[in-house]
């Protein structure tokens, strides 16, 4: 029984049969947990499985007896199902290649294989299968690698970073007595206590690979975010963008956790905002937003910014090591940054549109 959408798409003077699949094979097919689809030496789909028609979300009828040309012009084929039917054509028939990966809308990863040549008598058999979960076990194995590479390279880095960072310490305290006479010893106390910063960031970086366990203390989300806003603005205005600090409207919420990693983790994500919103090529006045507010029992810092955002892909990377998106950057920061939270029972959530900006979320437990 042909439908009427397929039967004006099928060839004139052609008969068409249900295809060379034979029926005692037709069940294992049905309900394998591939997507099968066949072409037969005319380019005409004659068997496709179920698995095959859900994933199109079309019917069976609808699709045996057309082309890859009709199918493309299915009006009830959606246009991301449509690229990616045409690309996997492209790549797999045109350029000869034997399988091809792809993401879906919904950060799906997917794996398309072709058949074809003698063995197939001039059909083509493509199988489609979900490889979410193999793509899964490859990224941690990656990330494991990529921790190991990191600790053979943490000695050797560490000491040639910490010389400079040493002598310019040991040089300030000389001229302390200096800026005193000139009333400037603020100065001097700043830039010492940044350098002291500077070397447990280091520390950090270079020991991600074997995460310190935090020095934990009481922390006040407000004199926290007030004081990394304050540490950043100048640097904010000199690239062209606005910090706005939202009012604290639940009073002193309180966070447990080592103050240290705390400020060098918001640190990072206004840094970030701040090169996202330097990015931007329409001349609009970079934005970005620091707050917190209460969530049941979490506490949920954001920082927002309406830079160049990112695609699905970078998202889907961000938080591994060593993967980076800018020219001259380490790929450690967001990695170290998620590692803190986690281990102080938190997590960081992050949401993104092209050309939108970007949405940080870092949710940790509320102490009362």
């Amino acid at each position: 029984m042909i439908s009427q959408y397929q039967e004006s798409l099928l060839l004139p003077g052609r008969t068409y049969q249900s295809g060379p699949v034979d029926t005692t094979y037709e069940d294992v097919l049905e309900n394998i947990d591939s997507g099968i689809m066949l072409f037969d030496e005319e380019g005409v789909i004659s068997f496709v499985n179920k698995q095959m028609y859900g994933m199109l979300e079309l019917t069976r009828h609808s699709l045996v007896g057309c082309t890859i040309s009709h199918l493309l012009f299915n009006v009830r084929l959606s246009r991301f199902k449509k690229k990616q039917v045409l690309q996997s054509y492209k790549e797999m028939v045109y350029k000869g290649k034997s399988n091809y990966e792809f993401l879906d809308e919904y950060g799906r990863y997917w794996k398309v294989t072709l058949c074809c040549g003698e063995q197939m008598k001039g059909c083509y058999l493509f199988t489609v299968k979900e490889i979410s979960d193999y793509k899964l076990i490859e990224q941690t194995a990656y990330q494991n690698d990529s921790l190991a590479m990191l600790g053979k390279l943490s000695a050797s880095i560490a000491h040639e970073i910490r010389n400079p960072l040493t002598a310019i310490r040991g040089f300030i305290q000389l001229l302390h007595p200096h800026l005193q006479q000139l009333g400037k010893q603020e100065y001097g106390k700043i830039i010492l206590a940044e350098i002291d910063r500077a070397n447990d960031i280091i520390h950090e970086f270079l020991t991600s690979s074997k995460p310190s366990v935090p020095q934990v203390g009481m922390i006040p989300v407000s004199a926290l975010l007030k004081e990394v806003v304050l540490l950043t603005e100048s640097e904010a205005l000199m690239k062209g963008c606005q910090i706005n600090l939202h009012p604290f409207q639940e009073g002193d919420m309180m966070i447990s956790g080592d103050v240290k990693q705390m400020k060098q983790v918001v640190l990072n994500m206004i840094r970030n905002a701040m090169e996202a919103v330097a990015d931007r090529v329409d001349g609009l006045m970079g934005k970005i937003e620091v707050g917190a507010h209460k969530e049941g029992s979490e506490v949920r810092m954001f920082i927002s910014d309406n830079g160049k955002g990112m695609d699905i892909r970078t998202l889907d990377r961000l938080f591994n090591p060593f993967f980076t998106t800018k020219e001259n950057g380490t790929g450690l920061g967001l990695s170290v940054s998620d590692r803190i939270i986690k281990n102080h029972g938190g997590c960081i959530s992050v949401s993104s549109r092209v050309n939108e900006g970007t949405h940080f979320v870092i949710s940790l437990p509320l102490i009362h």
